[in-house]
């Protein structure tokens, strides 16, 4: 690669696992990126300006930055009983929810689209009303009755029982129900104009970060519990084991089915623009890559 790259993702701790051997330089082919911490609201805002040359954004926000960014195959977060999680400070019906406040990370989420389905079926005809809200404040805002529930994602799947609180859907398991396929949340996001080669070294490098931190997880250690918002060992474990998995490594042919249908039924719902057929090719390069 030629010339400095600038890379943000989250500081969650599978990404902060996938990426830190790209970015910390024990990859001698890849040259570090520049690297940006932000949360997934933060960088779907920097991809719909256009901003930076590689980012992780939701899922949900694809659709705004197509036109300038290519979907890659390698570094993102889709699996199987992973979705994020609609809790409430008592136990309660469905029906009991329709119209009430429900706190939520952003508006071009993954966890609120798949909300979004829900709520259609659930509450049909009932207004939803939410509340954006950064993710550390959602469930101390459920327990403490500033909002009627909350849309939790990540560390939340280990941790919400410590402060009381109740799942009353897992909208992951929900849409693994309904469509038979993995969860597509954050996926990574290369600047067009980058060109085929570049990106697909870019993927390259991503794919061998992965397979570095697998091969030696204890060399990010350090890194992942310097950014992680809850410390607990098990929960890092937990959580890294949970979304660094084989989709990971790279999207494949199910992978990339479970977009192209989230994608397809949320524009059918009007949820977001309609994306072309081959809007999520990735131009391929004149000459081969190495792996």
């Amino acid at each position: 690669m030629s010339g400095p790259l600038r890379l943000a993702h989250s500081p969650c701790p599978n990404d902060t696992f996938v990426f830190h051997a790209w970015t910390a330089g024990l990859l001698p082919q890849c040259p570090p990126p520049e690297v940006t911490l932000a949360d997934i609201d933060v960088t779907n805002g920097m991809a719909e300006r256009g901003e930076l040359d590689v980012l992780k954004i939701s899922y949900a926000a694809l659709p705004y930055v197509l036109d300038r960014y290519a979907l890659l195959p390698t570094g993102g977060a889709l699996g199987h009983g992973c979705g994020p999680l609609l809790l409430t400070r008592e136990e309660c019906a469905p029906a009991d929810l329709a119209g009430r406040v429900v706190a939520i990370p952003t508006e071009h989420s993954t966890a609120y689209l798949l909300f979004r389905f829900w709520a259609r079926q659930a509450w049909p005809g009932a207004d939803v009303r939410t509340v954006v809200l950064p993710f550390h404040e959602i469930m101390p805002a459920v327990r403490d009755g500033a909002v009627d529930a909350g849309l939790v994602i990540h560390e939340a799947r280990f941790t919400y029982h410590t402060y009381g609180l109740h799942c009353l859907v897992d909208l992951g398991q929900d849409w693994e129900g309904r469509t038979g396929l993995p969860i597509p949340l954050g996926a990574i996001v290369g600047r067009r104009s980058l060109g085929a080669r570049r990106l697909a070294e870019i993927t390259a490098a991503i794919r061998a970060s992965v397979r570095h931190a697998w091969a030696d997880p204890g060399a990010s250690r350090a890194y992942v519990r310097q950014h992680a918002q809850e410390l607990a060992p098990e929960v890092l474990e937990g959580h890294i084991g949970l979304y660094v998995n084989r989709y990971t490594e790279d999207l494949g042919g199910c992978g990339l089915a479970a977009v192209r249908t989230m994608l397809d039924l949320a524009a059918e719902a009007g949820l977001v623009p309609p994306v072309p057929q081959d809007a999520l090719d990735l131009p391929a390069p004149a000459d081969p890559v190495p792996a």
